[in-house]
């Protein structure tokens, strides 16, 4: 193993300037194209930075996993810092294994002994408002749902009057993150231009409401069964002065609102959108609900028994992961096949191109959730499939997103059969989440 050995990748010099436009254009065509060209690890260089893509699981379970010491994350981008502060997502060090060692035991214990009930109160509120022959916009119906259930298990309060405002707000935030970071995201911050400026907004709103419903729960001295009642117990320092304690729990909540509003609405959209493009799927599906439900509604008890339901949402997700990317920095040098990465690289792993590798998925652009038998998953390494992350930095609440996840496809697809419109082709947009460009318009079905 040497240093001096590079891994392959395009030419510098003239190029540098093509190749940061095109990264910045589409950046995932940009990676496919640097994976097919140049195999599991790829290298350019964009002035000074180093940057490395992985694309085999053995190196992504080493990044991930084996060596997640040698990797950074919250420096890619100082606008989601600055909106996050220190909550899981963007804190690291001891710091971030401290937090995440208080809120993992008591995040598990409260919010599933309620979630069901949340779930299940929301998503019927969905359903009876739907008609047949409706025509819906299945990713703002999506994100109007999640919304809903997301502040009543963070904050327990409902926000059906503020519905649009929030959701318009989280969307214009979101909007301003970068995938890769920049280094300019500071500068551009702080520009007086019209958009910075309904960002800063934005984000003044969302904050104002987490702020404010902090400053109730301390007033009242009521304990909610919701994630900001445990995060006020397990985070609640008598060493520090209480505004410390408040911002601390700030940013853990902001963190669960961000990470459960928008990931879940995006996996639940692709999955309405791929069951709707394959009707043998979506059959197969309602077969497996008249068999184990019945005319009954489903509850969590019914899980373990759904699970073609599972594997239809397993497959949405390879398809189409609602995070398709992962960019690291290197802390320390860092080693894949016969490479040395240097320390200060940036590293890039991406979802998407390992869950669309012809490798390990035959024929990766087809909808298959026979892909996801017990049979079909052992023949696969780990980390060809990850759609929340892995290792100790892996996403806290991917246990509370498959259940959501499962219960509302089961309590809607129970009732509703999706049918395609005519649309223009799908389009990608590639923010924090991977959203589709257009609306995605669906004709709803009667049972």
């Amino acid at each position: 193993m040497s240093t001096n050995l590079c891994p392959p990748g395009p030419r510098v010099g003239r190029l540098e300037g093509f190749l940061l436009a095109t990264l910045r254009r589409d950046p995932l065509n940009f990676l496919m194209n640097l994976a097919s060209d140049y195999g599991d690890i790829a290298h350019f260089r964009i002035g000074s930075q180093r940057v490395f893509l992985l694309n085999h699981p053995d190196y992504i379970k080493d990044a991930l996993d084996r060596y997640y010491e040698s990797f950074v994350k919250g420096r890619q981008d100082p606008r989601r810092r600055h909106f996050l502060g220190e909550g899981l997502l963007t804190s690291e060090g001891e710091f971030h294994h401290r937090q995440r060692r208080l809120i993992q035991p008591a995040f598990h214990r409260q919010l599933f002994a309620r979630h069901e009930a949340v779930i299940m109160d929301q998503g019927s509120r969905v359903g009876e408002r739907w008609h047949d022959g409706q025509r819906v916009n299945i990713v703002r119906e999506m994100k109007r749902l999640t919304l809903a259930i997301t502040s009543q298990l963070v904050f327990n309060t409902k926000t059906d009057p503020e519905a649009d405002e929030i959701s318009e707000a989280m969307k214009l935030v979101i909007s301003h993150f970068a995938p890769f970071g920049s280094p300019l995201g500071s500068l551009l911050a702080k520009l007086p231009m019209s958009r910075i400026r309904r960002i800063h907004a934005a984000q003044a709103t969302l904050d104002g409401i987490v702020r404010r419903l902090i400053a109730e729960r301390r007033q009242s001295g009521e304990e909610q069964d919701d994630i900001l009642s445990m995060l006020v117990s397990v985070l609640h320092n008598p060493d520090t002065d209480l505004q410390t304690n408040d911002l601390r729990i700030r940013d853990e909540a902001v963190t669960f609102f961000l990470a459960g509003f928008e990931t879940l609405s995006t996996a639940l959209a692709w999955t309405w959108y791929l069951l709707a493009q394959n009707p043998a799927v979506q059959a197969e599906l309602h077969a497996e609900f008249d068999t184990v439900l019945g005319s009954r509604m489903p509850s969590l008890a019914d899980l373990p028994q759904l699970r073609y339901t599972k594997m239809v949402f397993a497959e949405a997700m390879r398809m189409y992961p609602p995070i398709w990317v992962l960019p690291r920095y290197l802390i320390n040098d860092f080693a894949a096949g016969c490479y040395v990465m240097p320390a200060g690289s940036i590293v890039i792993i991406s979802q998407y191109l390992m869950h669309r590798d012809p490798r390990y998925f035959p024929d990766p652009s087809r909808f298959d959730p026979q892909r996801w038998t017990p049979e079909a998953k052992a023949r696969r390494p780990r980390y060809s499939y990850f759609p929340f992350g892995g290792g100790p930095r892996g996403c806290l609440g991917e246990g509370l997103a498959w259940t959501q996840g499962l219960l509302l496809i089961a309590l809607l697809a129970q009732r509703w059969r999706m049918k395609p419109l005519p649309a223009r082709p799908m389009e990608l947009q590639l923010g924090i989440t991977l959203q589709p460009k257009h609306e995605i318009m669906l004709q709803l079905e009667r049972r």
